[in-house]
C-alpha cells in the first residue's frame, strides 16, 4: 500500500469525533500574548434540528454551549511559533485546568488553533468523468485526488484542503454536486501548509498535558468564522486578525476561505516600540497603551499628559509626564506598517478582483481607539471592526475582538467543513507533482 501523507489529518478527525460522540471537546488558542480554552458541550437539542443547524449570525446556538473557559497569560511563544517548549506547556496546562474546573468535568480531546508557521496558499483544480451518470461520495474523493499537488518543498504540512467549489458539465459554483446528475466534474481546492516543526512541537505540547489532538486549524481561518457575518462569508470579505505576534490574514468567498496568510508584526511591536521610545518597561508600556494609546492625535492631546511610573530609583526618571500625542507619534507609524504589509499580502492575492471589498479588523490589537479609520484610508476599501458571533455559555470577558480565534475555532470543532482527509482517495493518486503556485486563480471563477 501507498504511503498516505495525510494519515495524521484523518487520526485527528477521529479523534474529533469520538469526542463529538462523548459530547466534550475544548479548543486551545495558542497566542503569543495569551493562550484561552474553551470547554464545549454537544448539546444537540439547542437548535432543534441537530447539529449543522442554524449556521450563521448567531452560529453559537447551533448545537452547543460553552461551559467552561480559561485563559492566562502566554510564555514561550513568539511570532505565533513555538520557542520554549516546558514555558508553553505550563500556559497550555494552565488554562485548560481553569475551563475544566469551571466546566466540572474532565477533557480528553483538544483542537488547536495557531497563528505561525509562515502559512502558504495554493489554488488546485482536477477533473473526471462521472462513470453512473450521478455524482456519488466516491466521485467527490475522485476528483479531489485527480487535483494535481503543488510541489511545496521538504518540511512543510498540509493544514487544510478544502473543496471550495465544484463544477458539473459546466454549471459552476455548486457547494455539493453530490446526488446530481452530469458527465464531468470538476473541483477547485484551496490547500494551505504550514512549517511541520511548528505542527510536532504542538502535538509534543499535548501529549505532555496527557490530552489527545483532535485537529489543528489556521487561526486566520478560525478568526474568519468568527468575525465574518454569513453576508460576508458568502460574497466575499477579508478578515485580518491584529494579534499580539502576528496578524493573520483570510479571504472568504462563496463561504469557503480562499486565501491565508501571515504578517509577522503585531501589537507586541507598538508595545516594544513604547517601551523603547519613552525607557519604560514592557508592563508598564503594555497599560499606557491599553489605556491611553490610539493613532490619531489631536490638538486636545498636547495637553493630555500620562504619569509615567517607575522602580529604578532615580526620582526624575521614576516619576515623569508624557503627552498623549507623544505616545500617538510612537504608536501610529508602527500601526501603519503593519497594516500596509496586510495591504500587500491582500493586493498578492487578488483582493482587488472580488466582488466585494469588505475589510474586517479583529484580535486583541484591534482595540487601539481610531484603527478603523486608519485602515479604511490604507486599505480604501470599506472596513469595520468584527467582533467573534455569540456563542451560548461564552464569559463576557471572553466575548471580545481578542478571542475571535477561539470561538471560531468552537465552530470549527463542533461544524467542520469537508476537507480532503474526510472521503476515501485511490491510493495511487497520492504522488506529488510539480505544480505552479497561483493565488489569483479565483479571480476567473467567480
Amino acid at each position: 500500500m501507498m504511503f498516505d501523507p495525510y494519515a495524521s489529518q484523518r487520526a485527528m478527525r477521529q479523534m474529533r469525533r469520538a469526542a463529538m460522540q462523548r459530547g466534550v471537546i475544548a479548543a486551545v488558542d495558542i497566542g503569543t500574548y495569551k493562550i484561552a480554552a474553551v470547554v464545549l458541550k454537544l448539546d444537540p437539542g439547542l437548535d432543534g434540528e441537530g447539529f449543522g443547524a442554524g449556521i450563521g449570525k448567531m452560529a453559537g446556538q447551533a448545537g452547543f454551549r460553552v461551559i467552561g473557559a480559561g485563559t492566562t497569560r502566554s510564555s514561550g511563544v513568539r511570532y505565533g511559533e513555538i520557542s520554549a517548549m516546558a514555558e508553553t506547556e505550563r500556559a497550555v496546562r494552565t488554562a485548560l485546568q481553569v475551563a475544566q474546573k469551571m466546566a466540572q468535568t474532565r477533557v480528553d480531546h483538544v483542537m488547536v488553533c495557531l497563528s505561525g508557521g509562515n502559512p502558504r496558499s495554493y489554488g488546485l483544480g482536477g477533473e473526471i468523468r462521472i462513470e453512473d451518470g450521478v455524482v456519488v461520495e466516491n466521485d467527490i474523493a475522485r476528483v479531489m485526488a485527480a487535483c494535481e499537488m503543488p510541489d511545496f518543498g521538504a518540511g512543510r504540512d498540509v493544514l487544510h484542503a478544502q473543496p471550495i467549489n465544484f463544477a458539473l458539465d459546466h454549471r459552476s459554483g455548486l457547494s455539493d454536486p453530490r446526488g446530481q446528475s452530469g458527465r464531468d466534474l470538476a473541483c477547485d481546492m484551496h490547500l494551505v501548509t504550514v512549517d511541520t516543526s511548528l505542527v510536532q512541537n504542538i502535538c509534543n505540547i499535548l501529549k505532555r498535558c496527557d490530552v489527545e489532538l483532535a485537529g489543528i486549524v489556521s487561526s486566520a481561518y478560525a478568526s474568519g468564522m468568527s468575525a465574518l457575518v454569513e453576508d460576508e462569508q458568502e460574497l466575499g470579505a477579508a478578515c485580518v486578525d491584529l494579534g499580539a505576534g502576528t496578524s493573520s490574514v483570510s479571504i472568504f468567498i462563496k463561504k469557503h476561505m480562499i486565501y491565508a496568510d501571515c504578517v509577522r508584526m503585531g501589537g507586541g511591536h507598538v508595545t516594544s516600540d513604547i517601551s523603547k521610545g519613552l525607557q519604560i518597561d514592557f508592563a508598564t508600556a503594555e497599560r499606557i497603551k491599553t489605556v491611553h494609546g490610539g493613532v490619531q492625535a489631536t490638538s486636545m492631546d498636547d495637553r493630555d499628559l500620562i504619569e509615567l511610573t517607575g522602580d529604578s530609583g532615580d526620582w526624575d526618571k521614576d516619576r515623569r509626564t508624557v503627552s498623549r500625542a507623544e505616545l500617538i507619534g510612537i504608536m501610529r507609524p508602527r500601526i501603519e506598517e503593519i497594516l500596509e504589509e496586510v495591504r500587500a499580502r491582500l493586493d498578492a492575492a487578488g483582493f482587488s478582483h472580488l466582488p466585494s471589498q469588505q475589510v474586517v479588523l479583529t484580535g486583541g490589537a484591534a482595540l487601539v481607539p481610531g484603527l478603523d479609520g486608519l485602515a479604511a484610508r490604507i486599505f480604501g476599501q470599506q472596513v469595520r471592526l468584527g467582533r467573534p458571533v455569540r456563542v451560548r455559555g461564552l464569559p463576557q470577558a471572553a466575548s471580545g475582538q481578542a478571542f475571535s480565534s477561539v470561538v471560531g475555532l468552537s465552530l470549527l470543532a463542533t461544524h467542520p467543513q469537508d476537507e480532503w482527509w474526510d472521503f476515501e482517495l485511490p491510493v495511487d493518486h497520492f504522488a506529488a507533482r510539480p505544480f505552479k503556485r497561483a493565488v489569483k486563480w479565483f479571480k476567473d471563477n467567480w
